[in-house]
């Protein structure tokens, strides 16, 4: 109930309350009133009483004086009575105005008569001593019929007076009566306005106000410290308590709610910043490696619930080989074709789910939570594929995909800046008929050494003999398909013994870090033996075999390290002067 629907009840009742009082109040005080009328009229009927005895005395006092004494001032004193006697009748029917009791109005009328009577014999007892009949005068005034009236006048008028005083004497016992009880009820009533006002005063300020209060202000205060663990009363109230509380409901919802995109805010604050740190870091690679590398440490950072592994388009192939992986995704093989991904067809993000109800792809197996696969493009171009696994319970799938879409835009884009890079780096670097590297490359490599000297270094010097009379006879196409040739033979026999370059034209050069003379002149052998050997068809013919001479030096032996290049090279002269097919070395070989 309502703090104002229970103060309008205890208004209402403390009202009722009030007027009950107020009207007991005022019905004791007009029994009080009556109690004091009851007494006047008492005291009023009692002199009248009096009154009547003392008129009646006096009348027949100034009455007999005048028959015995003759003296008119008694007989003007008897007539100033008779003035009085009017008055007397006047009295008489005030008395009877008053409302008295028939028993009353019967003795009223009896002293009446009484003094009529009386007033007849002293009027005839005045007119016989006038006459001169002076002892017939005396003999009525003082006879017994005279007496008898006087008597029964006066015995009337105190018979009279008992019962108007046992009459006001009951009227006031009754009024009085009245009034106490009157008077009891008004202090009942009072009683009772002070217990509801002091039982609405406890129950609405202390149990329904003061207490709910200090809760409340507990609860507020713990709010404003944002602690929103807080449980709050459920008591089903339906007044302005109430009302404050499911305000307070409603705020600490809010708060949950802030708190909640507060921490929100902070995530995505959190993640945006891991992604520009990604992005600048993605922006510093010069390679492949580094790519997939930045990708696995900084992904499971960003999305810790999420496992994915980075594959790249193979060169030339419609393969995804895994170049990078993280939190061990286990429902993707790590390599395979482009037809067996959904997203890599339709270019398009994919969200592969067994139970869903879109189609999964072929890559994917066992049972999982939700296999998203978003294409890595960059100018239209398919470079790759970003495979994530994301879990069931994710509640942010589609604030997760925005921001992985994102970063498998960059993604995308860095790869194919890598690959580009790549590719322009292999055209400065490699030499584009044989693939080897090429000169520029064998000057960076050998500044390398120079600037950083190891602790020897050999370089070998080849050159294909007679390869001007041959492109001379069969032509320039047979002179190129002759040097892949020969590279192809060269590079397979150098394998992890060194780096091999073409020089220019016919020439090619080998470096080997950390070889000696020994060893160059072993690896020498066996190039010349390898390309001696090799059969060598064109357009289907079997040609004469190609035999190539080689020029050795080393470094430290008969010089530094910026000077075997030209060492090696007068070498190279030397076998070609002395009959080619062979090699020739810049220093002398040590010997047993």
């Amino acid at each position: 109930m309502r703090l104002s629907t229970i103060t309008n009840l205890a208004y209402a009742v403390t009202l009722v309350l009030t007027t009950v009082s107020a009207t007991t109040f005022i019905l004791s005080a007009r029994s009080a009133s009556q109690e004091r009328v009851a007494i006047q009229n008492h005291l009023e009927l009692t002199d009248l009483a009096e009154e009547l005895a003392i008129i009646a005395d006096e009348r027949t006092e100034e009455a007999r004086l005048y028959v015995m004494r003759g003296d008119e001032q008694h007989l003007a004193k008897f007539y100033v009575d008779e003035d009085q006697e009017k008055h007397l009748e006047n009295t008489l029917d005030k008395l009877a105005a008053l409302g008295v009791s028939p028993q009353e109005a019967g003795s009223f009328q009896d002293i009446r008569k009484s003094a009529d009577a009386l007033d007849k014999m002293e009027r005839d007892a005045i007119g016989f001593y006038r006459s001169g009949r002076q002892n017939d005068a005396q003999q009525v005034l003082f006879g017994d019929e005279h007496y008898r009236l006087h008597t029964n006048l006066l015995t009337t008028v105190a018979t009279l007076r008992e019962a108007i005083a046992a009459r006001s004497q009951a009227m006031v016992d009754q009024a009085k009566d009245r009034s106490d009880f009157y008077g009891s009820i008004a202090k009942v009533m009072l009683a009772l306005t002070a217990l509801m006002f002091v039982a609405v005063l406890y129950f609405v300020l202390s149990r329904r106000v003061a207490l709910p209060l200090i809760k409340m202000s507990n609860i507020v205060t713990r709010l404003a410290r944002q602690d929103y663990s807080i449980d709050l009363p459920d008591e089903g109230r339906r007044d302005e308590i109430g009302e404050m509380n499911k305000a307070i409901r409603i705020f600490r919802s809010n708060g949950l709610e802030r708190e909640r995109l507060d921490a929100e805010h902070r995530r995505n604050q959190r993640i945006k910043d891991l992604i520009l740190q990604m992005m600048h870091r993605i922006q510093a690679c010069q390679n492949q490696e580094e790519l997939s590398d930045v990708v696995s440490k900084f992904m499971p950072q960003i999305f810790p619930a999420i496992a994915g592994r980075l594959l790249v388009l193979k060169e030339n192939s419609s393969v995804l080989q895994s170049t990078g992986q993280w939190s061990d995704p286990s429902f993707s093989a790590p390599e395979f074709s482009i037809d067996d991904c959904w997203a890599l067809r339709r270019g398009r993000p994919h969200a592969s789910n067994p139970g869903g109800d879109d189609v999964v792809c072929h890559h994917l197996h066992g049972s999982f939570g939700t296999g998203l696969c978003i294409p890595l493009t960059a100018l239209g171009d398919t470079v790759g594929l970003l495979y994530l696994e994301i879990p069931q319970s994710s509640e942010t799938l589609e604030l997760e995909r925005l921001y992985l879409e994102l970063l498998a835009e960059n993604i995308g884009l860095a790869v194919a800046n890598l690959q580009l890079r790549q590719r322009l780096v292999g055209m400065a670097r490699q030499d584009a008929l044989t693939g080897l590297l090429n000169r520029r490359s064998l000057d960076e490599t050998l500044n390398r050494h120079i600037e950083k000297p190891t602790n020897s270094l050999a370089c070998l010097m080849l050159d294909i003999d007679h390869f001007k009379r041959f492109n001379d006879r069969f032509g320039h196409d047979a002179g190129d398909a002759v040097m892949q040739y020969v590279a192809q033979v060269l590079s397979e026999a150098v394998g992890d013994l060194g780096e091999l370059f073409r020089f220019g034209g016919e020439e090619f050069t080998v470096l080997m870090p950390a070889g000696g003379i020994e060893d160059a002149i072993k690896v020498a052998e066996k190039l010349r033996h390898a390309v001696e050997r090799a059969p060598f068809t064109y357009r289907g013919r079997l040609l004469d075999s190609i035999t190539i001479s080689i020029g050795i030096a080393t470094s430290p032996g008969a010089g530094t390290v910026s000077s075997v290049l030209e060492r090696a090279d007068a070498a190279l002269l030397s076998a070609k002067q002395t009959g080619r097919n062979k090699w020739v070395s810049a220093e002398k070989p040590p010997t047993d």
